[in-house]
């Protein structure tokens, strides 16, 4: 699970990498990638670890990825470490172009970028298939012919892939591809501290099936150097609940199809991250494998049962609502699990 981060030069890209995972970008990278691990702000946790007071705290994490593209050949530096990330997070320049227009002719200029390159992909894939007798193609192959020449003219039409209406079946079958525009997107406007509508003005008239989030770095990299009770003081002077770097990791969190489940005590009060419909057995195994080959059951209590209920296992037992699960059940957001377990 990681989130690629895409952008023009001077967009902000790599100052909204810092701000996020509190790395260095031009410290970290060896030639041309960075990578670091943002905090998922979550004030279920945060709540929790006020209650338990544990000797280690471990908070839900996002992967994200900078890339440098410099020299001869940027777009393969991009491509090259960008291609196996699991979604996009692309950075628009709205500080030096604070006009909606200038935004959206970025916007689509790096998206063009995107499109075309899958297009290539496309277009050679076929090439290969019509030479291939029908009896020579496997049952991917099958799926492929049918598929890719309407992929290609969703692409002609100037529209990601991700647009088009696929089935389980053939969302399968181009997980062989390196396609840039099945990825999810996640649309993030860099404003002027004096110009913050225009990110809101952004989404009004590009009207984008991807969500879209302002954010003024200049403001955020001055909040993150600060300590928790200056950047309240500091937000509160702004009008501000809080920082805009946060949301955009919990809607790059949500953008990854995840969830976070708890494990809770003294010793370590840690968010564990699962992809969403993750069955008890697998939740199990993010721990530890031999937690889900012994699987036996899970004690699940909600966290809104736990506040609910006094703050305390026993006050949710007390109230009927500890439950016991077994194999088939699905892990939720927000549960608070201890594995029985038998090896």
């Amino acid at each position: 699970m990681e989130m690629g981060i895409l952008g023009l030069p001077q967009s902000g890209k790599s100052t909204l990498f810092e701000i996020m995972t509190g790395t260095k970008s031009s410290a970290s990278h060896t030639e041309t990638c960075a990578r670091g691990q943002a905090a998922v702000p979550d004030e279920r946790f945060d709540q929790l670890v006020e209650i338990y007071h544990p000797a280690k705290v471990s908070p839900a994490k996002v992967p994200f990825v900078d890339v440098h593209a410099v020299g001869e050949h940027p777009w393969e530096a991009v491509r090259q470490n960008l291609s196996g990330t699991d979604a996009i997070l692309h950075v628009i320049d709205g500080f030096s172009l604070p006009d909606v227009q200038l935004c959206i002719d970025s916007y689509r200029k790096l998206e063009d970028e995107l499109i075309f390159s899958d297009l290539l992909i496309i277009e050679k894939k076929l090439e290969r298939l019509v030479k291939m007798s029908k009896k020579a193609l496997s049952p991917q192959d099958a799926i492929q012919v049918e598929l890719l020449p309407k992929l290609k003219d969703v692409l002609e039409a100037n529209k990601p892939i991700r647009s088009a209406e696929l089935n389980e079946a053939e969302v399968f079958s181009l997980r062989s591809f390196s396609f840039w525009t099945v990825k999810p997107e996640l649309v993030v406007i860099n404003v002027a501290e004096d110009n913050m509508a225009l990110a809101d003005a952004f989404a009004a008239e590009a009207k984008l099936a991807e969500p879209v989030m302002g954010i003024c770095c200049k403001i955020e990299a001055e909040l993150a150097g600060l300590d928790a009770a200056d950047q309240k003081e500091f937000l509160a002077s702004l009008g501000i609940a809080e920082p805009a770097f946060g949301r955009i990791i919990r809607e790059a969190f949500s953008l990854l199809g995840r969830i976070s489940f708890f494990t809770v005590g003294e010793d370590e009060v840690k968010a564990w991250v699962i992809p969403k419909d993750t069955k008890a057995p697998k939740a199990a195994g993010a721990i530890h494998n031999d937690f889900e080959r012994g699987f036996i059951k899970a004690e699940v209590m909600h966290f809104n049962d736990f506040l609910a209920c006094g703050k305390s296992a026993a006050g949710v037992k007390a109230a009927g609502r500890m439950r016991l699960e077994g194999k088939e059940y699905i892990v939720q957001d927000g549960d608070i699990i201890t594995f029985r377990f038998n090896i």
